[in-house]
C-alpha cells in the first residue's frame, strides 16, 4: 500500500514504484505537478514493504529523494506517516522505461549493494543531518520548558544504578560500546545499557510521552532545535567545559539561552582533491587560496581533458542546502539571524555563493551527481571529478567505496570568500542530550561526561579501536584538549597517500566561525531552499531568485503559517 506524510501545506501527489532486488523506477500519477526527474535519489518516508512492489506517495514537493534499499527490509513507518489505502494500486508489469528514470543502488568496492541511506548514516555520515530528521518536526511543543540537570550528587563508588543509552545502528554504536569499559572502570556500580535503535524515529515519541524513554540519546544537531522543549537544561553542568568547546557547537545546542546538548563531533570542511589530475594539467594546490583561484584551477583541467567537471555539485536537495549552508558558516551568517530568527538569505554573502555555484553549472565545470550513488563513484575514479570542498566526512569515500584511484586522493584546507576569512565552516554534526523525562539523568550525564570530556573516553572513541583499527577519521572531537596537532588521535590513511589528515583537520576546525544556528524548520525548509538550489544548478533560476523564493515560501509555509 502507499504511505503518505501529510504537511501543513498543499500536496501534490506522486506515485514510486519500487521494484526489489535491484532497481527503483519513478512515474508520476496524474495529479502530479512539477516533476523534475533529475532532483529525486532517494525517498524520505520509510514505509512497510508489502510483498515485491510498493507504492510510495511522498509528500509536497515531489522534488525528494527516492530510496532504493536492496538489501535490509524497511522498518515501520515513523510518526506523520500513515497509511492512505485509496491511492492503492496493483502492478504486474515493469513501468514504461521511455517515462521512467533508473535509480542506481550505491556498489561499494566489496562487491555487494549498500544504499545510500546506509552509507549516510554509518562511518562517513556520524555527524551528517538525514531527511529523516524532518520527522521530528511532528513533536507538539511541551507545555513547560525542561528542567535543569544543576550541581551533581553522585561520584565515584556512589554513583550506581542502571542507565540507559541510545544511539543508532551502526558503526558509531560499536564504537561507544569500546568506551563502556572504561566508563565502568571508574563507575564499577552503573550499569550501561546500550540499545541500538532508530534514534529518529523512537525518539520524538518517546519525549513526548515519556513511555520507553532512555535517560540520553545520541541526536544529529538539526534535530535537537525541535526537541528542545523535551530536553533538560545543561548550561550548569557544562560550565566548566564551554572554554574548553568549539564554539559553533555550543551556538547550535543552545536553544533561548538553554544548553540542551553534549556536543560530541565537530565535521568541519576541507578541499580534498585528485593529486595526479591536478599535477597533470599544472594546478598547484598551493595556489587555490580563493574560490575564484578554484574556478581558475576548474577551467584549466578542463582545457587539459574536455570531459573533465572537476567540481561536485549536489544532486541530493537535502545535502545541496548542507553544502550551501557549508559556504555560508564559512562566511560568518547563516539561513536565519541569530538574535531574530528571521531568515537572512538576502545578503551579500548567499548571493556570493549561489553566484559561484552558478558559474560551475554554466561553464561545464560542475559534476551533477548525488553523493556516492554510482555515477559519483564512477567520475570519482577516472578523474573527470577531482576537486571536492565538502565536510571531513568525505574521507571515507575512497577508503570504502574507490579502488582504482585509492592513493591518489589528498586534502587540504578549503580557500576563502574574501581575503583573511575563515577557511573551514561546517556541514553537519551530532550531540547527546538528556531526555527532562528521563530516570535516571545523573547517570546518563555521567556517561556523556566520560566518553566526551575525559581522555580515556575520547581517545577510545576517536583513536584506533576495534571497529576502526586506525582510528576514526571522518569526524573529529569537539572537545579542544583533544584536537592537538601534534597527538592525533588517528594514523595516516593510506588512500590519502599517508598524507597527515590530522593536522588539516585541526586547523579546519579551529576555524570555525561561532554564531551559527539552526531553525527549527531546517529539514522542512528543504522543499524549499533546497530545491531551489537545485533549480539553480539546472540553469532553471537565478541566485536572486533562490533567495527570493525561498525566503517567501520559508516565511509563508514554515514561519507565519
Amino acid at each position: 500500500m502507499p504511505l503518505e506524510r501529510f504537511d501543513d501545506q498543499p500536496t501534490a501527489e506522486v506515485t514510486f514504484l519500487i521494484t526489489l532486488p535491484a532497481e527503483a523506477w519513478w512515474r508520476p500519477c496524474e495529479r502530479a505537478t512539477e516533476c523534475d526527474l533529475r532532483l529525486l535519489s532517494e525517498v524520505v518516508c520509510r514505509c512497510q514493504r508489502v510483498g515485491a512492489t510498493e507504492l510510495l506517495t511522498p509528500p509536497q514537493p515531489v522534488r525528494k529523494m527516492l530510496y532504493t534499499d536492496v538489501e535490509t527490509p524497511l522498518q515501520s513507518a515513523p510518526p506523520c506517516v500513515v497509511s492512505a489505502n485509496k491511492h492503492a494500486r496493483k502492478r504486474s508489469r515493469q513501468p514504461n522505461q521511455e517515462n521512467t528514470v533508473n535509480v542506481e543502488p550505491t556498489r561499494l568496492e566489496l562487491g555487494h549493494t549498500v544504499d545510500r541511506r546506509r552509507f549516510l548514516r554509518g562511518a562517513a555520515g556520524l555527524g551528517i543531518a538525514t531527511t529523516l530528521g524532518g520527522l521530528t518536526a511532528c513533536t507538539p511543543k511541551a507545555t513547560e520548558t525542561g528542567g535543569k540537570l544543576s550541581t551533581p550528587s553522585l561520584t565515584g563508588e556512589s554513583a550506581r544504578g542502571e542507565v540507559t543509552i541510545w544511539d543508532r545502528q551502526g558503526d558509531l554504536f560499536k564504537v561507544f560500546d569500546t568506551v563502556i569499559p572504561s566508563f565502568n572502570a571508574k563507575y564499577p556500580n552503573i550499569k550501561v545499557k546500550h540499545v541500538a535503535v532508530d534514534v529518529a524515529a523512537k525518539l520524538p515519541p518517546a519525549l513526548v510521552s515519556g513511555a520507553g524513554l532512555p535517560d540520553g540519546s545520541f541526536l544529529e544537531d538539526v534535530n535537537i532545535v525541535g526537541q528542545a522543549d523535551h530536553l533538560l537544561d545543561l548550561s550548569e553542568r557544562m560550565a566548566q567545559y564551554k572554554a574548553d568547546t568549539v564554539k559553533y557547537k555550543l551556538d547550535v545546542v543552545t536553544i533561548d539561552g538553554r544548553l540542551v546538548g553534549i556536543p560530541w563531533d565537530v565535521d568541519p570542511g576541507l578541499l580534498f582533491y585528485r593529486e595526479d589530475v591536478l599535477e597533470q594539467a599544472g594546478v598547484d594546490p598551493a595556489s587555490l587560496n580563493t574560490y575564484d583561484d578554484l574556478l581558475t584551477a576548474a577551467r584549466t583541467i578542463k582545457q587539459k581533458r574536455p570531459d573533465a567537471r572537476p567540481l561536485h555539485l549536489e544532486r541530493d536537495p537535502n545535502l545541496g542546502q548542507m553544502w550551501l549552508e557549508l559556504f555560508a558558516n564559512q562566511q560568518g551568517t547563516g539561513m536565519i539571524d541569530p538574535g531574530t530568527g528571521k531568515p537572512r538569505l538576502d545578503s551579500p554573502e548567499y548571493r556570493q555563493i549561489l553566484g559561484w555555484i552558478q558559474q560551475i553549472a554554466q561553464d561545464g565545470l560542475g559534476t551533477r551527481a548525488a553523493f556516492v550513488t554510482p555515477s559519483d563513484l564512477q567520475t570519482l575514479e577516472a578523474g573527470t571529478q577531482s576537486l571536492i570542498p565538502w565536510a571531513c566526512w568525505w574521507s571515507f569515500v575512497p577508503q570504502s567505496s574507490l579502488k582504482t584511484s585509492k592513493g591518489k586522493w589528498r586534502v587540504r584546507q578549503l580557500p576563502v570568500w574574501k581575503q583573511g576569512g575563515a577557511t573551514s565552516g561546517v556541514m553537519g554534526g551530532s550531540s547527546f542530550i538528556i531526555p527532562a523525562k528521563a530516570k535516571n539523568p545523573e547517570l546518563a550525564w555521567l556517561f556523556f561526561e566520560h566518553l566526551v570530556y575525559s581522555k580515556e573516553g575520547y581517545t577510545k572513541a576517536f583513536g584506533p579501536n576495534s571497529v576502526y583499527p586506525g582510528g576514526l577519521s571522518t569526524v573529529l572531537p569537539s572537545y579542544l584538549p583533544a584536537l592537538d596537532e601534534n597527538k592525533p588521535l588517528f594514523k595516516p590513511v593510506k588512500e590519502f597517500g599517508n598524507q597527515n589528515m590530522w593536522t588539516e583537520y585541526v586547523k579546519a576546525a579551529k576555524s570555525l566561525p561561532g554564531g551559527y544556528k539552526l531553525p527549527e524548520y531546517w529539514n522542512k525548509s528543504v522543499n524549499y531552499l533546497g530545491t531551489n538550489v537545485q533549480r539553480l544548478m539546472d540553469g532553471k533560476a537565478t541566485p536572486d531568485e533562490v533567495i527570493s523564493k525561498s525566503t517567501q515560501d520559508i516565511e509563508k509555509n514554515l514561519i507565519n503559517r
